[in-house]
């Protein structure tokens, strides 16, 4: 199977560390070869308590100092520096997408508020999750299918690449990476009972965060988010 480089995601130059490459191409290069469908979301979960945390660097300075943050400070108290600067930099560039009273959300909000604020944040840096809700689950929802099979994953893939051409074409072991992160995501909102057994579940979203994505016309993000009927 032949493996292409997946660009970055949500990213700019900016949000790089200095010198960085992705994939052995310069940021540049990759940047340029942004398609729909990416798999950053490999990185990280919703990970709110995490969230939390950078979104207060967000809110408190938009996030200069990154390293000695992330790195020497060990804001994420993750042991591993790289391990901690590649779910930083999800992080990240998910929440930088929404605005200042969303991130208070994030930051202040009930465990419920704030995971609901983290997956907006993540629908909107991700088509892989957005069109996953918009064009799977809602279908499942609309036709009464009790669960999700993991099947269905898989051909969620192939029709995404009919969709985008130029999408990477990833390992195996990234599209089973990619299904338990998105799952888990899933499970965590509430919109399935756990990942072991996909059992699909109603989903209310907190009416702050609804209010928000009204109020920013964030259309793409609301559509999924209420995927339930």
């Amino acid at each position: 199977m032949e493996i292409t480089n997946d660009p970055v995601h949500g990213t700019s130059e900016k949000d790089q560390i200095p010198g960085e490459q992705v994939g052995g191409k310069s940021v540049n290069s990759v940047l340029k070869q942004a398609t729909k469908y990416r798999s950053t979301i490999t990185s990280a979960s919703l990970m709110v308590p995490e969230s939390r945390t950078i979104a207060r660097l967000l809110l408190k300075d938009g996030g200069s100092d990154w390293r000695i943050h992330i790195v020497v400070n060990n804001v994420l108290q993750i042991r591993s520096s790289r391990a901690a600067l590649s779910i930083a930099q999800v992080l990240r560039a998910r929440l930088r997408l929404m605005g200042p009273e969303l991130l208070d959300m994030v930051i202040s909000g009930t465990r419920d508020t704030a995971t609901h604020a983290c997956f907006a944040a993540a629908i909107k840096h991700s088509a892989l999750l957005g069109d996953y809700l918009d064009l799977v689950l809602r279908e499942k929802y609309r036709l009464f299918v009790p669960k999700l099979r993991p099947s269905d994953w898989s051909r969620y893939i192939d029709d995404c690449r009919a969709r985008d051409p130029e999408m990477a074409v990833w390992t195996e072991s990234t599209v089973l990476r990619l299904r338990w992160v998105v799952h888990d995501m899933l499970a965590e909102m509430g919109y399935i009972d756990s990942t072991r057994s996909l059992r699909l579940q109603s989903v209310r979203v907190v009416p702050d965060v609804l209010r928000y994505l009204e109020k920013e016309r964030e259309h793409y993000v609301l559509k999924c988010i209420t995927v339930c009927p």
